[in-house]
Parts: C-alpha cells; structure tokens; sequence
C-alpha cells in the first residue's frame, strides 16, 4: 500500500530510521539491505524506505550529513560569535560538529568508505561543501564574490582533512581533533591570502585536494554497489 507523506511525520521516521542505521552501520555499512533491515526493525512498512529516502540508501547516507549540520547548528547557537576572531568561530563550529559525530564514529568510518567510491564522489563533496556553507555563515562570513567560494572550498579540505585523521588514528582524543583542526586552519588561511590573488577560481578550486580524503583507505573494490 502506497505512503500517504502527507498524513505521516516525515522527519521524525526519518530520524527513527537513521538512528536505527547509525546502530547498524558499523557492522553492516551502508547499503540497501542495511535501509530494509533498519526500516523494518523500526516497525515500518518496507514502503516507508523510499517514501522517506526515494534514493535509496544514499538518501540515506546523505542525510547523516544533514543530520549532523542540524545537530552542530543546535550546539553553535548557544555560542556567540562576535565574542570569537573569525578563525576561532570556524574552529568552534567545526570542532561541534565533530562532537556530534563523535559517538558514531565507527557509523563515519562507514559513510567514508561508501562516498569513497568514485561516482558517488559529486554527492560527498556537495554535502561537505554544505557543511562548509554553515560555518561560514555562522561566522559572519558575507562574501558575494569569489572570495565566498575560496573561503569554503579551503574549508572543504580542512573538514576532509580533520576526518581523515580522526578516522585513521584509532588513539586521537578530541583534544587532538582539535588542535589538528586548529593547525589545518591557520595553514589554509595562509593559502587563502595567497589564493584571494588568484583570478581563475575555478582552477583554484579544481586543484583542492579533497581528492584525497575519497581515495582513502575507506574506499574498497570489493563493496557491492
């Protein structure tokens, strides 16, 4: 029987089943039968999967994502930002995030490796980028120009870069995250001053190496698509 999502709380099954799949992630990673056991052990009809997620599990995936900005949102607007120099809001509000994700961990590691493959590439940058977008504007950052665009792009790379580490050192404590973040921006700033020079923003951007965090580790030629 077809869902009605009009007569149905979307974003709280939305939530019920992530939650359910941020238990499941680690043991199971991310793929379909992951969404359809989720689903199912939330009391859901098998339905509900694609009238919430019509992509599939990497609606699924993505939403992990957007679930985490909302959640690092809740915890940055307890902060005032104008008590902060600008490098120290993007620091706090980033460092949020990764302590939102903190207790899934194991679930990231999961994602990573999902994203990791080569055409999902596009999506994962997308929703970095969107992370990226929320800092900055909890910073204050209103940049019209190509300056907006080189703020979040060095950002992007500050985000992939402060996972990879997270995720690959098994013994990094939070404080460890956060000084490794804080270096990452204090060395991006100084590529940024030196990119704001740059005319071709589009050659700048191409030449990120966000690359590197989707040819990790994670990635695997053995995971089932």
């Amino acid at each position: 029987m077809p869902v009605n999502k009009k007569t149905i709380d979307t974003q709280e099954i939305k939530d019920n089943i992530l939650m359910q799949a941020l238990a499941d992630a680690p043991f199971d990673g991310w793929s379909e039968d992951m969404l359809t056991r989720a689903v199912k052990t939330c009391g859901y009809e098998p339905e509900m999967a694609r009238a919430v997620f019509p992509e599939g599990v990497s609606d699924l995936v993505a939403y992990f994502s957007t679930w985490a900005d909302e959640r690092m949102k809740e915890k940055i607007a307890k902060i005032d930002p104008e008590d902060l120099k600008i490098r120290a809001r993007v620091a706090k509000a980033t460092m949020a995030r990764f302590e939102v994700l903190e207790p899934h961990k194991e679930a990231l590691r999961a994602a990573a490796k999902y994203w990791a493959r080569p055409f999902r590439s596009i999506k994962a940058k997308q929703m970095i980028w969107q992370t990226a977008d929320i800092i900055w504007e909890w910073a204050g950052d209103t940049a019209t120009d190509y300056n907006r665009y080189t703020k979040r792009g060095l950002l992007v790379t500050v985000i992939g870069s402060t996972t990879f580490y997270w995720l690959t050192k098994s013994d990094a404590s939070m404080e460890d995250v956060d000084q490794f973040l804080r270096a990452r921006i204090e060395n991006v700033l100084k590529v940024g001053q030196a990119a704001s020079k740059l005319k071709d923003v589009k050659s700048f951007a191409e030449a990120m190496p966000i690359k590197n965090f989707f040819k990790s580790p994670f990635s695997s030629h053995n995971e089932k698509v």
